[in-house]
């Protein structure tokens, strides 16, 4: 083992003994000067396995006489620990085996002392010990595992990857971290780059064949040492894969194929499927189906399921066993994704289809799709209307039956004849009712009736002119008092409920008996409609205020029908400009539409005031009065204004007598007085009565009524409509009695309970009693 060792010496040149740096000459000896000493750097191997320690090199000081008066102290990175020095020599060893991988260099510095004054002879000065790298990291790549992929049919030399590996080794020292790529397995369809690590195909566009060999394992050798003997290796796996590209064209599996279809198959229907495989994948290998010659051009259709790329065959016209019973048509499949680099030719294939029509027992088949019947609206009954025709469509031509299906014919208008199927009339028809009649017929065969089918048939209705016109509506027509003669005041139009063929022709006229007397004449305007003219300067509401013009109106068809309307015309009152004004009200009520409106205003009236009138009597009766006199024991005169008579017994409505034990506060002077009474500070009645608070309440009472404006008048008479229901007296008013009060008696009030029994004691007793 070598082992480099790095001297610098320097002496003292000035009187301040500085130490000055110099630079280190490798394998040269040192060049003493006057100054102090210094080392620089120290070399060591890594991954020593040595029982001793690994020797470094030694420190040493001019100022060590050598005769173990100094101590060398060492410091820094792993001092004492990794690295430890003799303290009388200056040797340097380290003890624990170094990686460089781990850590290339250590810093750490060293100084001289003295051993017996503990002075530092030198500056303590910073020196490295550098790690030399030896080969013992193996090549590492980037990936364990490399997936790649390139087209099938590839030329040589097309890059598939660049795989790419490292070494730990320190690059800068020797060959050990030079690298060498190598190709171990993967041999003859790839190669590698040894300096860049690319792989390249090897074999040229034949060879690389998806549809031979898809998949690809290469194993990839990394050398250090440039490749030379010795040197570590490592390793990789690359998996490759060809893609596919379109270079194998669809091929059918069977040259002729043989399928069968019922003659009763629709549009649509799936005869079969024709099978056809393609050496490619995915897009590749999609096909396009057609059918390009054979006798069925028309009746059969060929297209592509997208899932099994396989071709359907399907019906595209109607089948007839009993016209054709078998197809034959010429098939071809191609590629839909074409790629003109690979198939240089137009790539397809060609197939037979034989197709053979099964016969099955069809139903009824109609001439026609629909039938349309014309019959005259007057035709009489059992006349025919028309016949409907239907055959068996199978070789064995069976018997037809016809019917009606009544779910379209609920009236039972039409009738038809089982055998021969003509249509009979059942009913009489109106054309001005319905015009059309639709139902359905249904043909069945005689011995198999589940085989049927239906048509539909619809009856027109001809028109004959069995209808006279009237007017097009209810005209509502006047005239001034004041007009001229000739004035137009209306125009008239007509309908008719037939419709003849060339159109309608009205004619207009008056009644013949009219015609001479009438006061208004009718102007034909040949266009179907007419002018109802004035043949008088004026015309008085007073002496008639309506007349009535008979209007005969004649179709123009054959038989020619005729019909009398009126029209009416009401007398009015109008301005200079001939806008009504005022008709009498025998002509206004002559207008449906004005009557209605007044009966419903008059009626609405009606029902509004019954409503209130139910309303109020319900709540008078429900009105409950309080008692007049509120105890037994305290009895006081009591001031009370009527509006109408009490309830007797049932009346608890009357004035609280508990008011009078607390007489509210005088009136403010600010009241006003009323104007029909002359108002009185006090009452000229005798203050007779021992209780100053009921004086005093009486008078504040009488005072609010004086001055209270919205009273009643002084002098009034209160009438009584209303006495109360339940009591077993008669009426106490003093009106209806025909004796004064002094002629009155009372004894009888005892006779009538305990109810009267307070009236008793004050009007039973004797005058002497109140005196």
């Amino acid at each position: 083992m070598r082992t480099n060792i790095f001297f610098l010496f320097l002496f003292t040149a000035d009187s301040s003994n500085q130490m000055k740096k110099a630079e280190v000459r490798e394998e040269t000896l040192p060049k003493r000067v006057k100054r102090g000493w210094m080392w620089n750097q120290f070399s060591v191997m890594e991954e020593y396995t040595g029982t001793d320690y690994q020797y470094i090199g030694r420190l040493q000081s001019d100022k060590d006489p050598d005769n173990g008066s100094v101590k060398y102290v060492l410091s820094g990175e792993g001092a004492g620990t990794i690295f430890v020095i003799d303290e009388s020599k200056g040797f340097l060893h380290a003890t624990l085996r170094l990686d460089r991988e781990e850590k290339a260099f250590y810093k750490l510095k060293a100084t001289v002392v003295n051993k017996q004054t503990g002075l530092q002879l030198e500056p303590e000065t910073e020196f490295i010990i550098k790690l030399q790298d030896m080969n013992d990291n193996e090549p590492q790549f980037s990936q364990e595992v490399y997936t790649a992929s390139i087209p099938e049919r590839s030329d040589v030399g097309t890059p598939v990857i660049q795989v790419t590996a490292t070494d730990a080794d320190d690059s800068m020292y020797g060959i050990g971290a030079k690298l060498v790529y190598s190709i171990s397995r993967g041999h003859p369809y790839f190669s590698v780059d040894p300096t860049t690590g690319v792989i390249r195909t090897a074999l040229g566009p034949k060879d690389m064949d998806r549809e031979t060999k898809e998949h690809y394992q290469v194993v990839i050798e990394a050398k250090d040492m440039a490749g030379q003997r010795g040197g570590l290796t490592g390793t990789t796996v690359v998996n490759i894969s060809l893609t596919d590209v379109n270079d194998n064209p669809p091929v059918f599996t069977q040259s002729v194929y043989q399928l069968s279809v019922p003659e009763s198959a629709m549009f649509g229907t799936v005869v079969g499927s024709v099978q056809a495989t393609d050496r490619d994948i995915g897009r590749n290998a999609e096909m396009s189906f057609s059918i390009t010659s054979g006798d069925s051009m028309g009746i059969f259709d060929i297209s592509t399921d997208k899932n099994t790329q396989n071709g359907v065959i399907t019906v595209k016209k109607p089948l007839d066993y009993e016209k054709k019973s078998s197809y034959t048509i010429e098939i071809q499949v191609r590629n839909s994704q074409k790629d003109h680099v690979f198939m240089l030719r137009d790539s397809k294939d060609m197939a037979t289809v034989q197709i053979r029509v099964e016969d099955v027992d069809e139903p009824p088949l109609f001439s026609k799709a629909h039938y349309l019947m014309e019959v005259k609206e007057d035709a009489p009954i059992s006349t025919a209307v028309g016949s409907v025709s239907a055959t068996d469509p199978d070789q064995v031509r069976r018997v037809i039956t016809y019917s009606i299906d009544r779910r379209t014919d609920m009236d039972h208008v039409f009738s038809i004849h089982p055998g021969n199927g003509s249509v009979f009339l059942l009913k009489h028809l109106d054309r001005e009712q319905k015009a059309w009649h639709n139902f359905s017929v249904i043909a069945k065969e005689f011995r198999h009736p589940h085989q049927s089918s239906h048509t539909l048939v619809y009856v027109r209705l001809l028109d004959i002119n069995d209808n006279a016109p009237t007017f097009a509506t209810d005209y509502e027509t006047f005239v001034c008092e004041r007009t001229k003669v000739g004035q137009l005041i209306q125009t008239i139009r007509a309908v008719d409920a037939d419709a003849p063929s060339a159109g309608h022709s009205f004619y207009f006229s008056l009644a013949p008996d009219e015609a001479n007397t009438s006061n208004f004449t009718i102007r034909d305007n040949a266009d179907n409609t007419a002018g109802i003219l004035t043949r008088r300067s004026s015309y008085s509401r007073f002496q008639q205020s309506v007349h009535l013009v008979p209007v005969v109106i004649t179709d123009g068809d054959y038989p020619i029908q005729s019909s009398t309307s009126t029209l009416t015309v009401r007398v009015c009152a109008c301005d200079h400009k001939g806008n009504m004004e005022l008709c009498n009200v025998e002509a206004m009520s002559d207008s449906p539409g004005i009557i209605t409106g007044a009966l419903v205003s008059v009626l609405l009236c009606l029902l509004i005031l019954l409503i209130v009138v139910i309303f109020f009597t319900t709540l008078k009766r429900r009105r409950k009065q309080e008692p007049l006199i509120d105890s037994k024991e305290d009895v006081r005169d009591n001031v009370v204004s009527y509006n109408d008579e009490g309830g007797g017994e049932e009346d608890t409505q009357a004035f609280d007598i508990g008011a009078l034990y607390h007489p509210a506060p005088a009136l403010e002077e600010s009241v006003k007085q009323r104007r029909d009474i002359i108002p009185y500070d006090t009452l000229l009645y005798p203050s007779n009565l021992n209780n100053e608070d009921v004086w005093e309440f009486i008078n504040q009472k009488v005072l609010e009524n004086d001055c209270n404006p919205t009273g009643p008048p002084y002098d009034s008479l209160a009438t009584y409509a209303y006495e109360g229901c339940g009591s077993v007296v008669e009426s106490l008013s003093s009106l209806g009695s025909a004796l004064s009060e002094t002629e009155q008696e009372y004894h009888y009030l005892h006779e009538w309970g305990p109810r009267f029994r307070k009236l008793a004691d004050m009007y039973g007793a004797a005058d002497n009693d109140f005196s």
